[in-house]
């Protein structure tokens, strides 16, 4: 990403000191509060004011909590049985990671954001930054807290929003407007000496941009928060975090140097991993396996219209039990596609060419390398097995029924019917927006 400021000497960018500063385009990142407890709360009121986690894949970890989970100490990242005890005592709910539920939800979240803004950057499944761009900064408040009742009233998720002239200082203000229970979900940072405020308050750790190896290499040189950060020199912070970390210490001051991504750019790469509910030992899963995650992979290649050249698999067994637990293989191919049956017949090689009978087997993961977009790839004459219009029409077919009737329901047959060893997600909500056999059913009383 290019880096849009001009170079000024330190003294004349210091917050909004600046002539320049007068006629700030504003940015304002909207936050929905602990995304995945949050959904699970819409549509099972009765876990409002309890302790609620989610897990992550295998329901190992946790990657979600409510507030008052965080009162009682749970960590992020904290394995399931280090915390059932407490969460037992306190009477605590506990959800297995409902991905669809996540996705459309925030899908719903998003588009109410583009009605009111339609400069936004979707910038994560639940952040959003939006510029203010053309809207008077005595209007800019009272739309942003329109826009919050409506997103809690339409979807019943709450938000917090930080508003600021660069999309760094306007993290930082969604981080406080979350903590601060008297803002109300709103916060704006746009005088001199409530940025100098929030940025003696902000941690170095914190802020949006700097890594925890940053963070732990800036507290050895006594820098502790963000206010001491932007007093270094230019060329000290560029020797230090390169220029990724000056444009960071540039936004603090006050300096956009991140313009909006209104369009997400196109994957480089696209993954596909999970590891298994169970341990594996024979091919036939782990062909099954492979398919259902190369048949993901391929659907995002085709959703940002592109194709790949070079597919990557890798299997992984059990470290503690297996000398060779890890392995890999590359296949290439030599016309650019997008075609499920393809990459699947490839991966099922790769994956028989890896295997070693009596092994044990954890994890697989699929990797499309090599990617262009199709409008820069020249069809072959002679290839037209997978990537003639035939093949794209079932390829478009079949994400055609996925979407409307739900991921999974058209299926390789290769990838398998009973799939028991997909991961565990023994305490599974409902899929309460996707499928119609489990909207929920409203009585009155």
């Amino acid at each position: 990403m290019g880096c849009s400021y001009k170079c000024y000497p330190r003294s004349e960018v210091v917050m909004g000191s600046d002539p320049i500063f007068k006629e700030k385009i504003m940015f304002a990142l909207i936050d929905c509060n602990n995304f995945y407890v949050s959904c699970e709360r819409v549509f099972n009121p009765k876990i409002e004011k309890v302790p609620v986690v989610v897990l992550s894949n295998n329901d190992g970890c946790i990657v979600s909590r409510s507030e008052e989970a965080k009162a009682l100490g749970i960590k992020m990242g904290t394995p399931l049985f280090e915390c059932r005890d407490i969460l037992k005592k306190h009477e605590g709910k506990v959800f297995s990671s409902n991905y669809s539920l996540y996705g459309d939800m925030s899908e719903r979240v998003m588009n109410i954001i583009r009605s009111f803004c339609p400069e936004t950057e979707v910038y994560s499944i639940d952040e959003a930054f939006v510029s203010l761009s053309g809207i008077k900064k005595q209007e800019i408040y009272r739309l942003m807290v329109t826009l919050r009742k409506t997103i809690k009233k339409w979807t019943g998720l709450p938000v917090s929003i930080g508003i600021s002239s660069t999309k760094t200082l306007a993290k930082v203000a969604a981080k406080e407007a979350k903590k601060d229970m008297r803002l109300k979900g709103v916060k704006v940072l746009s005088q001199d000496r409530d940025i100098k405020e929030s940025l003696e308050e902000t941690r170095v750790d914190e802020i949006w941009g700097i890594g925890y190896r940053s963070a732990a290499k800036l507290n050895t040189y006594g820098i502790e928060h963000a206010s001491q950060l932007i007093g270094k020199p230019d060329e000290w912070i560029r020797k230090q975090m390169a220029i990724t970390g000056l444009r960071t210490v540039m936004e603090l001051r006050g300096v956009s140097c991140l313009p909006l991504e209104e369009m997400p750019t196109s994957k480089k790469a696209i993954t596909s991993s999970r590891s298994f509910g169970r341990d594996i030992r024979n091919l036939v899963e782990l062909e099954e396996a492979v398919s259902s995650y190369v048949s993901i992979a391929a659907e995002k290649l085709r959703k940002q219209e592109s194709l790949t050249s070079c597919l990557y698999v890798c299997l992984l067994g059990d470290r503690f039990k297996e000398k060779n637990y890890f392995s890999s293989a590359v296949s290439k191919i030599s016309m650019p596609t997008a075609n499920t049956t393809l990459l699947i017949t490839k991966a099922r090689t790769l994956i028989g060419e890896m295997y070693i009978e009596g092994n044990v087997y954890k994890k697989v993961m699929v990797m499309l390398t090599e990617i262009k977009p199709s409008t820069q790839v020249q069809s072959d004459l002679f290839d037209g097995a997978y990537n003639g219009s035939t093949s794209e029409k079932l390829m478009e077919t079949v994400d055609k029924v996925n979407s409307t009737l739900g991921r999974g329901k058209l299926t390789f047959a290769s990838s398998g019917t009973s799939c028991s060893w997909r991961m565990k997600r023994q305490m599974l909500s409902g899929s309460f927006t996707t499928n119609w056999k489990q909207l929920p059913v409203v009585k009155a009383v």
